[in-house]
């Protein structure tokens, strides 16, 4: 082997990561949102890049034309106090709703408020009263009586420091307290929670039977009593795609109303163009090209996504003509393979993208599936199976609930789909359904 240091020519073929291919990859993995967000910050930073909001606005009948503008600023005026009574009340201003703040002295007024505002929106306190105690240079008396006033309020469980507690607070405020309900979440709530019933039975000597009792009726408890005061904003998902069958043909089209309209900036181009500066005419230069950049990955991002999407109706017409039970198995190398692109780039395309279909709104990655062998020699996919293991562990004999090994066995037996035991567990983990043991009713 020759070790002789010199100068070579050889030809080589790679591929260069080039700014607009850097580009053109990121804009193809970009929700609609994050095309949005990246549009807007380009435009503050390229001053040729003109864009416009996508005509897909808010669905405030107020805002859909003039004349609906002025007639509702005329109801607006009319019922703007039943508006302000539609207010929605927070956690907090129930609670000091309730309370005559006269009868209480001014520390124990600022601790009730300090350990109010200090609850989560589920109405857990998750701060101890040695440190309320310290931030506020008060006893910790005082700071447990100010959490005994809060704990007495509705709706009750709220200012508990966990679940337990949560529930005991619920239980005590009954009418009618559980004395048995009230033993068992006491003494005996991790075995209670992990259902190892039996012990719980035996050492207080009563029967499963009345366990099981007390199992309903904390689940009639709300483990959550602050929740009903919090309302968490409503998102919206705009589609991508628009999926149709029209009984004959499918047709599909981008959603594109809900983008910014990208337009050059011509008229500035122009007028700096001509003032003959170096400088200028390059910065001009390198911004125009970067709006040419972003413009062909926009159209290069869309002709990919409707490339996949069509791929996919053609391999699932059944899925968009009668529904997700007629889902079959697909998976990303399969695309890929057909339309002969990189996975990866399947993998992008369809990466929070939604279609608008005949049942619903649906994330395209949702559509692919791992293929699982049956007994008659056709593949079913894994969602499928899914749905047979959610159907029998609904009918099934809840005070004999199915096996994982049972449910592999008659999946086998009745459907003709082979899966292990193992797989059976992870789907039924993935579907969040627990054990047989979990499941068991006595």
């Amino acid at each position: 082997m020759s070790m002789k240091a010199g100068l070579w020519q050889q030809q080589t073929m790679k591929l260069a990561m080039t700014q607009e291919l850097t580009q053109a990859i990121a804009l193809l993995q970009y929700s609609n949102q994050e095309l949005i967000e990246f549009l807007e910050n380009k435009a503050i930073e390229n001053p040729l890049l003109h864009i416009e909001a996508g005509s897909t606005q808010t669905m405030d009948p107020r805002y859909d034309s003039r004349k609906k503008v002025k007639k509702a600023s005329r109801d607006d005026k009319q019922n703007w106090l039943e508006q302000v009574a539609k207010k929605e009340t927070t956690l907090a201003e129930y609670l000091f709703s309730q309370m005559d703040v006269r009868s209480y002295d001014d520390h124990l007024k600022k601790t009730i408020a300090f350990l109010i505002y200090s609850m989560d929106e589920n109405g857990y306190l998750h701060i101890s009263l040695d440190e309320v105690a310290t931030i506020l240079s008060i006893s910790l008396h005082k700071a447990e009586e100010a959490l005994q006033v809060i704990q007495g309020l509705e709706p009750f469980g709220v200012g508990a420091r966990n679940l337990q507690e949560c529930l005991l607070l619920q239980i005590n405020q009954s009418s009618e307290i559980d004395k048995l309900a009230y033993t068992i979440l006491s003494d005996y709530f991790l075995l209670f929670a992990e259902k190892k019933w039996k012990i719980i039975a035996k050492q207080l000597n009563i029967e499963l039977k009345q366990i099981q009792e007390v199992s309903d009726y904390v689940q009639s408890l709300n483990p959550r009593p602050g929740s009903d005061f919090y309302a968490e904003p409503s998102s919206y998902i705009i589609p991508d795609l628009m999926i149709k069958w029209d009984g004959e043909a499918f047709s599909v089209h981008m959603f594109d109303e809900a983008l910014p309209k990208i337009q050059f900036n011509e008229k500035y181009y122009h007028k700096f163009f001509s003032n003959g500066d170096t400088k200028v005419k390059r910065f001009l230069q390198e911004k125009e090209q970067d709006v040419q950049w972003i413009l062909r990955s926009i159209e290069q991002r869309k002709e990919t996504l409707l490339k996949v999407a069509l791929k996919m109706i053609e391999k699932q017409p059944e899925f968009f003509i009668y529904g997700k039970d007629r889902l079959r198995p697909m998976t990303m190398k399969e695309i890929s393979e057909e339309l002969e692109i990189h996975e990866s780039t399947v993998s992008r395309a369809v990466r929070e993208k939604y279609a608008q279909t005949p049942f619903g709104t649906i994330e395209l990655k949702s559509l692919f599936s791992s293929t699982i062998k049956t007994t008659n020699d056709q593949d079913t996919s894994s969602v499928q199976v899914k749905n047979e293991i959610s159907q029998l562990i609904e009918q099934e004999d809840k005070q004999k609930p199915l096996s994982d090994q049972d449910l592999a066995l008659m999946l086998e037996e009745k459907k003709g789909i082979v899966v292990s035991r193992r797989t059976i567990a992870k789907y039924r983990d993935q579907l969040g359904i627990p054990a047989s043991s979990k499941r068991k009713r006595f």
